[in-house]
């Protein structure tokens, strides 16, 4: 959960100063527009990348600070109580529905790939999954016994780990199958 969610910090305050850097000059071309599919300025100018009003990145900002100081307190021993974990989830829950968006926003709308946007998406999957995993094993989404039961054996057959690669290689799938040979040039 930590290292997924320092990525995404480090990748949302690069993003950041990227949506300051084009408030100022929108024709500016960014370090990470390379080749026919990346682009992380023509992303960086839809309405899909400030669609609460303001910059999405600064929201990765302030949630995956959370994130890390869970994370950090977790390592040092703290056990939050039920209800907290329980809202971290479902919060975490919104940030990756809404990173999943913004992946098909950019594949399937905008016509271009941001890598940051992209490094931000993967490691909040990453955090997503890295959550859900402490959680089933900490009993704390008060889910029906049985189905606790079947995600206790999942969590400890590694199932969970399969689904996360599986789901990863999913993503990276979508954006072969969409670019292609454009990917390389």
């Amino acid at each position: 959960m930590l290292v997924g969610a320092l990525a995404s910090l480090v990748a949302a305050f690069v993003l950041s100063v990227d949506a300051i850097r084009l408030a100022e000059d929108p024709t500016l071309a960014l370090s990470c527009d390379f080749g026919a599919v990346f682009s992380c300025s023509k992303v960086a100018l839809t309405w899909q990348a400030s669609l609460f009003g303001f910059p999405n990145a600064f929201l990765g900002i302030a949630a995956e600070s959370v994130v890390i100081t869970v994370a950090v307190l977790g390592l040092a021993g703290m056990r939050f109580p039920r209800w907290f974990m329980i809202a971290a989830q479902t919060i975490y829950l919104f940030g990756f529905v809404f990173a999943y968006w913004l992946f098909f926003e950019a594949v399937f709308t905008i016509g271009f790939l941001c890598v940051w946007c992209l490094t931000v998406q993967l490691a909040t999957t990453v955090v997503f999954f890295s959550m859900l995993h402490l959680n089933i094993l900490d009993d704390n989404l008060r889910w029906p016994p049985r189905l606790q039961r079947f995600a206790m054996s999942v969590v400890r057959s590694g199932g969970l780990g399969f689904i996360l690669a599986a789901w990863l290689v999913a993503t990276v799938a979508v954006v072969v199958l969409k670019y292609g040979a454009n990917l390389l040039g």
